[in-house]
């Protein structure tokens, strides 16, 4: 009995071993820095601007490639960077959801996301986090925030509504007095690459002084340049050269915080970009069938939501199956000129990438073609720029992974990772698990 009782304490004691030898900690802190609109030419052509990016990238290890969600737009992207999970399980299924008057509005509030993010894990770690500019951050469990958020009255306000809703009240007073000086309103938003500038000095102040275990930082002016004028142009390069800079800051800090020989630096993106030429807008089709898609006092009979290069059809009464078979049958006459504008993704390959549980299908636009929500003036029209929100399996929606630093192998290179890995990398190099995750750690990365 003595000797089976002794089996059982080395059997555990092998077991606990084994499960802190898996689970350890690889990294003491852990920064990351998406860049929206990022793409992996950024840092595989050296044609780009971009030098810290290349240097991560060749000091460290990096993906090809980075499946994206659907739609892959910028809040359920960010949503399921921090969780680890798709928009059927975190629930922020596009940019604008309804609130509680029906209005459809951008989606800011943390409280609002169903699973759980890497914010609250690091809390319930014991650990510290900072955050700067993140979609859907506004009340997130974090010690130091600067959230993504701007007035409801002016939308080129970011500055009083981030000092109203930081955490801990007056953070962006301290960032005025060390990092940014007193800055105008409008370098504190889309007007200028000045918001990259800025933001980055503001982290990289959070990094020296607080010195958080877990730092997430969005970067916006790429996405911008890419919508005004497609993948390329003297606008894009210049973005891709102020994201780059701003990595810099953030390097530097490390640097001078002495932390730079326990800090993983990840660079990835929520989507990557096509140019477009062309506008698609389907509730005109329900316009034809006498169908109202026009959102107003409650949800309309039956409506396409878009979301850029896709859009999703949806019912205010899913057992409407009258309805559905009316649209069903509109698109199925409608033309094949426009027929050749899209794919229609039926709801068990939905449920495969993890979109929206409610709607019934979706419609997948073609390269070059942006999908609207208008219901009235021409089907299609012509548009000049750059879109993104396409189905995942177009290769210029990719964005890209860069991981370098503590607990990172170098010289790794995979062609892909989902973008629902990235969250459970994060977790395994701070040494915890998330709940419930649809990613898992990217493992051929950590030593």
């Amino acid at each position: 009995m003595k000797y089976q009782n002794r089996l059982k304490a080395i059997s555990l004691a092998t077991a606990l071993f084994l499960t802190t030898d898996v689970f350890s900690q690889a990294a003491k802190h852990v920064i990351l820095i998406s860049i929206d609109g990022f793409r992996p030419d950024f840092y595989l052509d050296k044609s780009w601007p971009a030098p810290n990016l290349q240097a991560l990238m060749k000091g460290g290890s990096y993906a090809k490639g980075v499946r994206c969600i659907f739609p892959s737009v910028t809040y359920p992207s960010h949503t399921t960077l921090i969780t680890g999970t798709f928009p059927a399980k975190h629930g922020i299924t596009y940019n604008l959801m309804p609130d509680d008057q029906r209005k459809y509005v951008w989606t800011t509030e943390s409280k609002k996301i169903k699973a759980e993010t890497l914010w609250q894990a690091v809390r319930k770690a014991g650990l510290k986090s900072a955050s700067v500019s993140w979609p859907v951050s506004v009340g997130a469990e974090i010690d130091y925030n600067l959230p993504e958020i701007w007035s409801e009255t002016n939308m080129a306000d970011r500055k009083s509504a981030i000092s109203a809703y930081a955490t801990p009240k007056g953070l962006l007073e301290e960032m005025e007095q060390y990092a940014i000086g007193n800055v105008p309103g409008e370098d504190l938003n889309l007007s200028s690459l000045a918001m990259d500038e800025n933001n980055s000095r503001m982290a990289a102040y959070m990094i020296v002084k607080y010195k958080p275990n877990f730092l997430s930082f969005h970067i916006a002016g790429v996405d911008g340049a890419e919508h005004k004028e497609g993948r390329t142009g003297a606008g894009v390069v210049k973005a891709v050269a102020s994201a780059d800079h701003a990595v810099m800051n953030i390097i530097d800090a490390i640097a001078k915080a002495g932390l730079t020989d326990n800090t993983t630096i990840i660079i990835t993106g929520d989507h990557g970009f096509l140019d477009i030429n062309k506008t698609l807008s389907p509730n005109i089709w329900l316009k034809e069938i006498g169908i109202d898609s026009q959102v107003g006092a409650e949800e309309p009979v039956a409506k396409f939501q878009s979301a850029g290069g896709a859009a999703f059809f949806q019912l205010r009464d899913n057992k409407d199956l009258k309805t559905l078979a009316r649209v069903r049958k509109k698109l199925a006459e409608i033309p094949d000129e426009y027929k050749q504008m899209f794919r229609i993704v039926e709801r068990d390959e939905l449920d495969k990438i993890g979109a929206d549980p409610h709607a019934m299908f979706a419609l997948a636009a073609a390269k070059g073609v942006y999908i609207q929500d208008s219901n009235t003036g021409n089907l299609v029209g012509p548009k000049k720029g750059g879109a993104h929100g396409y189905f995942p399996d177009v290769p210029e929606i990719q964005t890209g992974f860069i991981i370098a630093g503590a607990g990172v192998k170098n010289g790794v290179a995979l062609d892909s990772i989902g973008l629902e890995d990235v969250a459970p990398t994060v977790s395994r190099l701070l040494g915890f698990t998330l709940s419930n995750p649809d990613g898992k750690a990217a493992m051929a990365f950590i030593k």
